[in-house]
């Protein structure tokens, strides 16, 4: 762990390789698991705001499960997420074949918005976990994801620079840039 302005940054976002490899996972982490993905009080305000755009993108499933549940819910642990189908998919996933997409992100990529996803969705395999003084980004592991270890391992791409375009939007450029140069001591280090 090392700390990076007001961070405090996991070692395995610099060490461990990522690529997501949806042909092999079909995008699993949007239908398993116990959870929708984790929002901002500020992303729960987006998704009130665009679902109208969204809707047309979305399975009937998730339009039921969004307009019964809302565009955002409070989960079990109290933190805001998306809302699942039968606790299962996330109400925004749609499909291509077997491979689980996200509705707000074709919607975005189609020009419909301007919002691609959660910056949670974006951001994984890496987590952040808000704390009063300080935030904590770590290397969520997930067997799931075997595949997309063994490819990022396979093309050499550490998961930081995996998601170098969410870890950017979620702390800036700045704080991107002094992550590479950490990045870059440890490499020389070894």
């Amino acid at each position: 762990m090392f700390q990076l302005g007001k961070t405090i940054v996991s070692e395995d976002i610099l060490e461990k390789d990522f690529v997501c490899n949806l042909s092999a996972c079909h995008g699993a982490c949007c239908v398993d698991g116990d959870a929708g993905a984790p929002l901002t009080e500020a992303e729960t305000k987006i998704l009130e705001e665009i679902y109208p755009k969204v809707k047309p993108f979305l399975r009937q499933e998730g339009i039921e499960a969004i307009e019964r549940l809302g565009t955002w819910v409070v989960g079990t642990d109290q933190d805001l997420e998306t809302p699942l189908i039968d606790n299962k998919d996330c109400a925004y996933v749609i499909f291509d074949g077997k491979t689980a997409l996200c509705g707000i992100e074709q919607a975005y990529n189609q020009g419909i918005i301007d919002w691609k996803k959660p910056v949670s969705c974006h951001l994984y395999p890496v987590r952040v976990k808000d704390f009063s003084e300080f935030a904590a980004v770590n290397y969520d592991r997930w067997d799931i994801c075997n595949d997309a270890c063994t490819l990022g391992k396979e093309l050499q791409v550490p998961v930081y620079k995996f998601v170098k375009e969410a870890l950017i939007r979620k702390f800036g450029s700045d704080w991107y840039a002094e992550l590479e140069k950490v990045a870059e001591e440890l490499k020389n280090e070894k």
